[in-house]
């Protein structure tokens, strides 16, 4: 079990989602940053799918009512335990009464803290994750508030861990040769172009030729975009369509919006293009007023890109494991 000790709003209990149910109008919900949440829980020994805490709004503190295995993945603070300085993207060992910490970190949006076994709340629809919209789902389908006692699953493995810890290079540096880095701070975001994208002048590239900042009117659901205006060449009258994370639409105003992890399950507005699968987690990770430059890809690059990554994934989970054996041997 672990209480709540200090949470601001929009701190949910995620997991990779649930999707499935689009057709019946429900989002898939899940991790804004799901990479984060796979290497949280492989850190731990978890199925890559257990649910954790997403934290997005700062400070945050829990304390922990029973010994348990933790990870802190994700956002580039440096949590606290007790008041010791950890590392993120490592796991460590809480006792019983000690109390972790997360404040403001630096860059970027949002830390994830996956617990051995797993936040053992109820399943519905498939998955564990919060729908704030919806009102169902993680915490009784609402954001984490002081006091709120959260019961850990069982964790077979709680005695197969490194006294200081077990850490793996986050993917930042893991895959930089995979994630082009910010070219005067505007953060590269790989995309393909979608089905109305014809529609826009000139190939449309009034969109990909200029940087784009979040709104502050964004959330789970979308990031708003600020920047020129983008518009048809041709007014049309659109039915509504089916939409998932990563799509791009543009509106009449012509500031685009980007679906999000809560996104809508249809939208009658042209779709400009899409966000390759992923790059999804680090627009997960960019704050209100950070600087995007899309990026033209194509299906060759988007899925190289996700085979490095499903590599690095299945590197973190190996390692992990084997780490783990090797100590259960020697004990």
């Amino acid at each position: 079990m672990i209480e709540i000790l200090e949470s601001g709003p929009f701190n949910t209990v995620q997991d990779l989602g649930r999707p499935g149910y689009r057709d019946i109008g429900v989002s898939a919900s899940g991790a804004m940053d799901p990479l984060a949440v796979r290497i949280g829980n492989s850190l731990v020994g978890n199925d890559e799918n257990a649910a954790v805490i997403e934290v997005q709004t700062f400070p945050f503190s829990l304390r922990f009512e029973r010994r348990a295995v933790f990870a802190v993945t994700g956002a580039d603070g440096h949590p606290h335990l007790d008041g010791s300085e950890l590392i993120p993207w490592c796991a460590y060992m809480a006792e019983p009464g000690q109390v972790l910490e997360l404040k403001q970190p630096p860059r970027l949006a949002r830390a994830y803290i996956s617990f051995g076994g797993g936040l053992d709340i109820p399943v519905v629809m498939g998955s564990r994750s919060t729908s704030l919209r919806g009102g169902f789902g993680g915490n009784a389908g609402r954001p984490l508030v002081k006091d709120d006692r959260i019961a850990v699953g069982e964790d077979a493995e709680i005695a197969m861990l490194p006294v200081t810890g077990l850490a793996v290079v986050e993917p930042g540096v893991a895959l930089r040769d995979v994630f082009p880095a910010p070219v005067d701070g505007a953060l590269p975001i790989r995309a393909l172009p979608a089905g109305e994208h014809g529609l826009f002048a000139r190939d449309g590239e009034a969109f990909w030729g200029q940087t784009w900042r979040i709104s502050s009117r964004s959330d789970r659901t979308g990031y708003r975009l600020s920047g020129e205006p983008i518009t048809p060449t041709a007014s049309i009258e659109m039915r509504s369509h089916g939409v998932v994370p990563g799509v791009i639409q543009v509106p009449p105003g012509g500031e685009p919006i980007v679906q999000m992890s809560d996104a809508n399950t249809a939208g009658g507005y042209p779709k400009i293009a899409g966000v390759i699968e992923c790059d999804l987690w680090r627009l997960g990770q960019a704050r209100i007023g950070a600087r995007l430059k899309f990026v033209r890809s194509t299906h060759a690059e988007a899925r190289a890109v996700e085979q490095a990554v499903a590599r690095y994934v299945e590197d973190v989970r190996l390692t992990s494991g084997m780490v783990k054996r090797a100590l259960k041997a020697m004990a």
